[in-house]
């Protein structure tokens, strides 16, 4: 599977224990959807920090490939899917 830099990046961190957390848009549409489209992601590792290349695109296209997941409506997290796409490093090891 073609994966992009950072989305191999935001995948490591997520095969860690980090997560993506969401927020959705408050502004009510013509549709009557107000509230159900994700506006600002944050990728957060195991230990707290913050990945700074995971925005919006890079979340759309992991959530697209089915590579990460959410169950719930909690934080995101990588997906069976997405433990096979990732590719193997020896930091993916966790310690």
């Amino acid at each position: 599977m073609n994966l992009s830099r950072k989305e191999q990046r935001a995948l490591h961190v997520l095969a860690l224990g980090g997560r993506i957390l969401h927020e959705r848009g408050h502004e009510s549409g013509a549709e009557g959807n107000g509230g159900r489209k994700i506006t600002r992601v944050t990728c957060v590792t195991r230990e707290g920090l913050i990945l700074a290349d995971c925005d919006l695109a890079v979340f759309a296209a992991l959530k697209r490939k089915r590579l990460i997941e959410s169950r719930g409506g909690g934080p995101y997290r990588i997906s069976r899917r997405g433990r096979m796409a990732v590719r193997p490093q020896f930091d993916n090891q966790g310690g």
